[in-house]
Parts: C-alpha cells; structure tokens; sequence
C-alpha cells in the first residue's frame, strides 16, 4: 500500500511539475523590461506550502533577507499544518500564516477555500520559495502582485556561486537577482542562517534544562541517532560511532536528543533528552558545544541555535541540505570511515 502511495505521488509531481514548468517565465521577460530604482514594498507573500519541520525551517533565511531589504513589511506565509506557528512565532515580521490543510483530498473545500482567499489581497511582492514547487508557483500565479519571483533564471550565477544549489539560499539568490534585474540597488550581505530567532529567556531555559540533565561544568555534545526512511543509520552504524565518539571526546558530556517516537539508536546508552516543544529542544542544543545528527528536522533546528552542528549525509544532497553558518558543515559518509570522519569533526569542535 506505501509503495502504491509513493508511486502514486511520484507520478503526480512528475505531472504538475511538467503542467507548471512555464509559469513565470512571462512575467520574469516583462520585469526584465522595467527599471525600479525605488521600491514601496509594504506587503509580502512567501509561498511554501509545505509541513515539514525541516522545510519550514530553511525559509527563515529568506525570511530574514526580506525584511533586511524592507524593513517597513509585514510578511504572509502559505504553509501546511501546525507547526508553522511555533517556527515563525518570534518573527515580528511575519503577520499571517495562509494555512492549507495536510491532507487537502480530505478537506477538499477548505482547500479551495483558502487558495482563492490569497486572491482577496493584493501584494507588493510574492515570492515562491522553493523553484520546484508545483504547488509553490501555481500560489504565486493566482496572487495579485507586480513583483513575482517564480524561480531562478540568471544561469551564470549558478557556476558563479558554488552555494546556490543550497535550498535556503538558492531563493534568496533568486530574489537578489530579480532586484538586482529591475535596477534596485542593494547591499550584497552574508546569506542569513537557519533561524528561530530565540529570546534570551528561552535561551536561558535551555541552560537549565542541560543543568538538569548533565554535569555542565564540562562541556556537552548533542547527538541525534534517528531520522526518516532510508536517512536513518542503522543500529550497529551509530553504536561505531558512540564507541568512538567517547573515546574522541572523553572529557565531554553526550546527550541523546530522542525523537518524537522515543527511540534510540544507541539503545538509550547516553542520557537523553525528550521534548515536544521545537523551541525548547533548539533552545537546550543552543547550550551546548556540539551537535551531530542526520539529515532530519531536528538537524536544521539545531542548524537555527548557534551550535556549530555536523550533519551527516548518506541519501540526501548535502549541497542542497547541508547545514552552513558558523563552523557546521555536511559530512558524506558515503566516503570515508570513523577515522577520516572524526579528523573533519575535530576541525570544527
């Protein structure tokens, strides 16, 4: 039955991504034929109609960029689910959440619903953050807006800037050259990180409840043992590297942050940390000196604390995935073994 499922939407995205490969291009060619030294950006529209934690996550980057640029505008956000609210709570930017049911075939007339209710507002301004987003450019089309992003469309930028192909700042690239194509001028900056835009009370949360948990008087590393599907390491793979990993680090403390199904990889050998709160499990990694896990949800929230993190790749691109800022890096462990893996994770720890 998964595997029909799986089948099943492959083929659907196959299909709306062929429907939609032109939308936009239109639009991109009009833009190219107008110069706007001064732009009176006010209201703006994010489409990433996704529910994933990690999804969610690296928009906050653009996020970011958008109000660094006009920091007069309030922000909408499509996205899917609940989780949304938690993410971009602290974003003062940020005015309304667009929210389509996860399961639109179930709610098919709240769906609708709230697709034609984007067409009530005019925008000064509509980004679809992620270019291969079907659902991302058709959001975009039915929006009222002068100025609409669809997708990238400046090739030498791509052989230019060796980060572009990283989905949190390939948007970002896209908007700067769009801007840039109009003749808005601009400060070119760092590209932001993954942000939760933790306060000072959250973040001193955090430290009590690694004080609860750990002897914080030594130094305390994070590890994540779980992920999804075929992103998660098996039993004997992360047991190597917990052997290792306290031969390496023998004067740290090691913490397993568990998942939502409670599980461990390790068998629950390290204490552990349990949470449902995705602020406080950021704001509790925030406090400690080291973060490793695999590509998953929980690696990009570690990605949005200020903890160097590692996150390790063996499925998914670590160029479009990977976590940057900072001293955090994507390792392949395609290639290499515990020795060559931990000399990369000594560099950065």
């Amino acid at each position: 039955m998964k595997t029909f499922k799986k089948r099943s939407n492959n083929v659907k995205r196959v299909i709306m991504k062929w429907v939609t490969g032109n939308i936009g291009k239109s639009h991109f060619k009009r833009a190219s034929k107008k110069k706007i030294e001064t732009l009176n950006v006010n209201r703006v529209l994010i489409c990433r109609p996704n529910q994933r934690l990690g999804n969610l996550l690296l928009i906050t980057p653009l996020i970011q960029e958008v109000t660094s640029i006009f920091p007069n505008c309030k922000i909408d956000i499509v996205v899917k689910g609940n989780m949304a609210i938690q993410v971009f709570e602290k974003f003062e930017h940020v005015d309304q959440l667009i929210t389509l049911p996860r399961k639109p075939f179930k709610e098919l007339l709240k769906y609708v619903k709230v697709w034609f209710s984007i067409r009530d507002k005019k925008y000064d301004l509509v980004i679809n953050a992620v270019k291969d987003s079907s659902s991302g450019k058709l959001l975009t089309k039915m929006s009222k807006s002068p100025l609409k992003i669809y997708d990238g469309f400046i090739e030498e930028s791509e052989v230019q800037l060796s980060d572009r192909a990283h989905i949190a700042k390939n948007c970002i690239y896209n908007l700067r050259d769009y801007l840039a194509l109009i003749g808005h001028s601009q400060d070119i900056r760092d590209i932001p990180k993954i942000s939760l835009a933790l306060c000072q009370d959250e973040v001193a949360n955090g430290k009590k409840m690694l004080e609860d948990l750990v002897d914080t008087s030594k130094e305390t590393i994070a590890i994540f043992t779980f992920a999804t599907g075929k992103k998660c390491y098996s039993k004997e793979w992360w047991t190597n590297f917990y052997e290792q990993l306290k031969l390496e680090y023998p004067n740290y403390n090691i913490l397993e942050v568990l998942p939502i199904e409670n599980v461990s990889q390790i068998d629950f050998a390290a204490p552990t940390f349990y949470c449902k709160d995705i602020r406080e499990i950021s704001s509790l990694i925030e406090n400690t000196s080291l973060f490793i896990g695999a590509d998953s949800g929980i690696m990009h929230l570690a990605a949005a604390s200020k903890t160097t993190v590692v996150g390790l790749f063996s499925v998914t691109d670590q160029k479009k995935y990977g976590p940057y800022g900072g001293k955090s890096i994507p390792l392949n462990t395609n290639s290499g073994n515990l020795t060559s893996w931990f000399d990369q994770i000594r560099k950065v720890s």
